[in-house]
């Protein structure tokens, strides 16, 4: 009976998800909320609503409709918030560039994308004197709101869903960090995107009340999909364009910020700035690498309560969540322990499985280890113009992470490294995760990555490169020292390099340019 035609679905019953109806209905419900700040600025959602209505029109003007490619080079400011529903209103996909590539990689994205045009800052502009692509240039700052850019003439009527026909059209194309070859074009979905911007508002505990502070990159997987989730929970955007420990502090006092994500590197900068408590507890969801108790310890003593999220590009971001919350264990080392792992299933994501090499699932011991996959609606439609890549990530019908982990008993995944980052060292396998979270134990070392590099004897040996604190005096022979007493002979890093480790944008250290590096030093 419940096939017959009279229950198919309908009009009346059927509408595109789509991450621009969570605007929509701000809009209509809380118009004379705070919805952004940027520096001294705050304006309502009405106002906002303004900003992208003026967006769309001027971009149709420039002829974009459904199917362009929109590129955006921008620091967290409102005008790539507004981009981020202004430009698929028109049915277009929104390509949002990391900040901080260099020229060619610009340009490589912009003409694999097929951009149509490119919203930029005066500092990138400069850098693409032989751009082919129409650049629009934004103000450096605003002096109020009519002093922003597309803010200008009567607001355009329009319907922000209306160019939405389909909800697995898409929405955004997201590139990866091209760590392995040429970077890969994510595409994300507006059925995909709804999701897990909803799942994010319940994750996190968004609200009305909330004052996320925008220390993660925006272009980064949408902001997590932050850009869309808090707008669905009507919360502020407290907009930042630069992560500076002392802008940071001072702005969670400022605005009474009460969440932001963030790659761990922006907390150890933090607790380097300052061990001063902040007048209010703040949610802080981080992603990228365990927490150590030394971590732990200082963002307990700033009132910073800490999440450890798991996702990648191709999960438009969280994919898991380990949160926990009234649970969390008095002891330090009890809870850094619980914390490593990357949590259960976030709340629109399928489970994340971990099997063995013929697809099995391995025993939940907390010991046996496979890689993640993972199946479900927060899952990329594929990469752009890469039919090849597409397939082998999709194989045996599971999205394949390329990270390595265990599954605990309780159900929670840990990850052990990712399949490149392991160390094979006379036969034995070495977790650079595990050498890096040792040497984070020493009270000198702000960061540390470890690496892989040739050994005529062992095959591979591991290679730690240290960042220390501004007033460590850490060396070769005390950290030596240091991981002798904590780490089994073959773990040991037989190299030890100090100075500043390189970063992308978002935080996470790059270690393609480390092996590089460490080659480069022992071939010298």
């Amino acid at each position: 009976m419940f096939t017959d035609l009279h229950l198919a679905p309908r009009a009346a019953n059927t509408r595109p998800l789509t991450p621009l109806d969570l605007l929509s209905r701000t809009l209509e419900v809380h118009g004379n909320k705070p919805g952004v700040a940027w520096r001294d600025h705050l304006w309502t959602y009405a106002e906002f609503g303004d900003l992208v209505a003026r967006m769309t029109g001027w971009l149709r003007t420039q002829g974009v409709g459904a199917g362009d490619v929109v590129s955006v080079i921008l620091s967290n400011r409102p005008e790539l918030l507004a981009a981020h529903f202004a430009v698929p209103a028109l049915g277009a996909i929104l390509n949002t560039i990391n900040t901080r590539l260099d020229p060619q990689d610009i340009l490589y994205i912009l003409d694999h994308s097929g951009a149509k045009l490119l919203l930029t800052e005066p500092a990138t502009h400069a850098a693409l004197s032989d751009c082919p692509v129409p650049i629009e240039v934004l103000c450096e700052a605003p002096d109020d709101l009519s002093s922003l850019n597309f803010f200008h003439g009567p607001v355009p009527s329009f319907d922000l869903t209306a160019a939405i026909a389909d909800e697995n059209q898409p929405i955004s194309l997201n590139y990866t960090s091209g760590t392995t070859g040429r970077p890969k074009g994510v595409v994300y979905t507006h059925r995909s995107a709804y999701l897990n911007a909803l799942g994010n508002v319940l994750g996190m505990g968004l609200t009305q009340d909330s004052r996320y502070l925008w220390t993660l990159p925006m272009f980064h997987c949408n902001g997590w999909c932050h850009t869309w989730a808090v707008t669905a929970a009507a919360g502020t955007h407290v907009c930042l364009d630069r992560v500076e420990p002392a802008l940071v502090v001072d702005t969670i006092k400022a605005r009474s910020v009460t969440h932001m994500c963030c790659a761990p590197v922006v907390l150890y900068m933090l607790l380097d700035h300052t061990s001063c408590p902040m007048p209010h507890r703040v949610k802080v969801a981080m992603g990228g690498a365990a927490p150590t108790p030394a971590l732990l310890a200082g963002l307990e003593k700033m009132g910073l309560d800490l999440v450890h999220l798991y996702g990648l590009t191709e999960s438009y971001g969280p994919v898991t969540i380990n949160d926990p919350g009234d649970n969390a264990a008095i002891d330090l080392e009890d809870r850094a322990r619980y914390l490593a792992r990357q949590g259960l299933r976030h709340v629109t994501a399928a489970r994340a499985r971990v099997v063995d090499d013929k697809g099995n699932e391995v025993p939940a011991d907390g010991k046996t280890q496979g890689e993640i996959v993972l199946a479900g609606n927060t899952v990329m439609a594929g990469y752009y113009r890469n039919r090849e890549a597409t397939e082998d990530a999709f194989r045996d019908g599971v999205f394949h992470s390329g990270d390595i982990a265990v599954m605990h008993p309780d159900g929670q995944i840990e990850i052990r490294d990712r399949a490149k980052d392991i160390i094979i060292s006379g036969g034995e396998n070495v977790s650079s995760l595990e050498v890096e979270a040792t040497l984070h134990r020493h009270p000198d070392v702000l960061f540390a990555a470890v690496v892989a590099v040739p050994d005529p004897k062992w095959g591979e040996v591991p290679c730690a490169f240290v960042e220390l604190k501004e007033n460590g005096t850490l060396d070769t022979a005390t950290a030596d020292a240091f991981c002798r007493q904590h780490l089994a002979g073959f773990k040991r890093p037989k190299y030890f390099v100090f100075g500043a480790l390189p970063r992308t944008a978002t935080g996470k250290i790059q270690k393609f340019e480390l092996r590089e590096r460490a080659r480069s030093r022992i071939a010298s």
